[in-house]
């Protein structure tokens, strides 16, 4: 069926509501606006779904929703899970609560038991909560960082993660087998409740979360003693993190917390914001505003889902707020928590550090410097969960913190994602602990570079929207695949990896070997002095990326070694 007789079924057919109709009579004659719609079925990919809010077989709607949700349940019963059910969580974003509902009223017309959260709650919750319960799965509706026009469809396992393979192949399969919107089932909301098919949830599972939150405290007596002179300020990005970070904050002794009042409350239009995503610099405005009039620390931002965390700190040289990346936020709490376990004797054995390939370099290097066991994994916070489950599973390590340079991070097991709340928890416990040695956050970063190396990272990022944006990206990706780089500017490839064919290239000797990882759309080049560069489509996004990473002898080299490198990045594929 072409779009354009998509287009008619959806506007004739009885199955679809009066509203839905009249927002495609309105773009009717719009033929670039139709195709883009119905030109293909919203893709159910390995994280689930993400797209644009509107009419169409191309758009989150209540009618994609549910044809996600039915093939999820028909995974689900085929592998004998309806008796342990589902948990669905929320976001702040348009139509987030009506979406929720949706797929929980699908699972209960088809006998899998829905527990459903009595309002908006951050991603990492739900990950927590589902274990919790002892759901066979969980459903999270949000588009993280994306603009407010979006929103998305996240899916869970048993084991708290994203869905890996095989049973993510295994359910995009379920989803793309319903052809027939009239075959997917949903009911009446009271009736599903009276039947005990809807749960809501809600302050029991918060308290369970908190309880486990704290645990990964590890000097609650330095907390204590310098509450009161550490100045905190925070936003949530009119999200989800409000309340559950507000709350750990308090009831760690954290006195001076000031909430950026025009980001506090929900907002599915992000208002004050050109985009909700910790990356971006402009989106620190109020923030950094706020922290010069009360003289904060440190200046904290959690994205809508409340699974990114981005800083500020002070320089205490000259008192500017300096930003922080996600992988230097993240090397502050790995570098602490190693530490300080370490110290105190509270160090599992076989401990180990897992990150993504395209996270800083730094991380390798801190997890020799403490006996740390060092995994990488593909792009993706799942794949670290599944690190997780396979370490329970054989005993072969103990998982003590996870990080991926898109400003997310996991300390502790409690979650299976990344987990902004617990982040903000770490980073100002450890901003107590700088703030006894008489520095700062900022300070104590540059302390690691002098140690470690000079890391620095950087992306460089292609939007390619539509059909035709799609041909290009996947265009680039071929042509790099066969004619690969030899050199990156005056940076020589040392060794090639092909994720996608499994081949990694030793260009010296010419010597090939397997990647070790599974198949993924991603080229990635090793190159002299512990650089490097990758490349790979946007998993959510119509975007390709290019993620780059240098090591240099100062904070001015860094800067100078990376702005050479991106420009070379750059001119290989122009």
């Amino acid at each position: 069926m072409g779009y354009r007789e998509q287009f008619d079924f959806w506007l004739n057919d009885s199955y679809f509501d009066e509203a839905t109709k009249q927002e495609l009579l309105a773009i009717r004659n719009d033929e670039k606006e139709v195709e883009d719609r119905f030109y293909r079925e919203l893709e159910f990919g390995t994280g689930g779904l993400r797209g644009v809010i509107g009419a169409g077989t191309n758009r989150m709607n209540i009618y994609t929703v549910r044809k996600a949700t039915q093939g999820l349940a028909n995974y689900i019963l085929k592998q004998g899970g309806q008796e342990k059910g589902i948990a669905i969580a929320y976001d702040s974003r348009r139509m987030s609560p009506e979406f929720a509902d949706e797929a929980a009223l699908c699972m209960a017309a088809n006998g899998i038991h829905a527990y459903v959260f009595d309002a908006l709650r951050p991603t990492p919750e739900l990950s927590f909560a589902l274990r919790k319960l002892g759901c066979i799965s969980g459903i999270v509706i949000t588009a993280s960082h994306n603009p407010p026009e979006y929103n998305g469809y996240k899916v869970y396992w048993e084991d708290g993660a994203q869905i890996t393979a095989p049973k993510d192949t295994e359910i995009i399969g379920e989803v793309k087998a319903i052809t027939d919107y009239h075959t997917v089932k949903t009911m009446d909301k009271d009736a599903a409740m009276k039947a005990g098919l809807y749960t809501v949830i809600g302050a029991e599972i918060d308290d369970a979360y908190m309880v486990e939150l704290k645990k990964q405290i590890l000097h609650p007596e330095i907390i204590k003693e310098m509450a009161d002179e550490i100045k905190i300020v925070y936003t949530p990005f009119h999200g989800t993190g409000n309340v559950p970070v507000r709350r750990i904050l308090k009831e760690l002794g954290f006195k001076h917390v000031y909430v950026v009042p025009e980001q506090e409350l929900p907002d599915p239009d992000f208002t004050t914001l050109e985009y909700p995503n910790p990356e971006d610099p402009k989106a620190f405005k109020l923030a950094l505003e706020l922290a010069k009039k009360v003289d904060a620390d440190i200046v904290l931002a959690t994205d809508p889902d409340a699974d990114r965390l981005g800083i500020y700190a002070k320089d205490t040289k000259t008192g500017e707020y300096m930003p922080f990346t996600g992988n230097m936020s993240g090397m502050i709490i790995a570098e602490y928590i190693l530490r300080e376990r370490t110290a105190l004797q509270k160090m599992p054995a076989a401990p180990a550090l897992v990150t993504t390939i395209v996270t800083t370099n730094m991380a390798r290097v801190i997890s020799e410097d403490y006996k740390t066991r060092f995994i990488e994994v593909l792009t993706g916070f799942k794949y670290i969960g599944e690190q997780i489950k396979l370490f329970e599973q054989t005993g072969s390590n103990h998982y003590v913190f996870g990080l991926e340079e898109s400003y997310g991070c996991l300390a502790g097991t409690h979650a299976r994602d990344k987990d902004a709340v617990v982040a903000v928890m770490c980073l100002c416990e450890a901003a107590a602990w700088c703030k006894k040695q008489g520095i700062t956050l900022w300070d104590q970063m540059i302390k690691l570079y002098e140690k470690y190396g000079y890391y620095k990272e950087g992306q460089y990022t292609i939007t390619l929207k539509g059909i035709e944006g799609a041909e290009k990206i996947a265009s680039i990706m071929d042509s790099i695949r066969k004619n690969p780089p030899k050199k990156f500017g005056d940076l020589a490839v040392t060794h090639f990896r092909d994720y996608k064919e499994d081949r990694l290239v030793d260009l010296a000797s010419g010597k090939e070997s397997k990647t070790g990882l599974p198949s993924s759309n991603v080229l990635y080049f090793d190159l002299e002095g512990d650089s490097w560069c990758c490349a790979r489509p946007s998993g959510t996004e119509p975007k390709l990326k290019f993620y780059m990473g240098i090591r240099g002898t100062g904070l001015a080299d860094a800067d100078k070694r990376l702005a050479a490198l991106t420009e070379a990045v750059k001119s290989n594929i122009e």
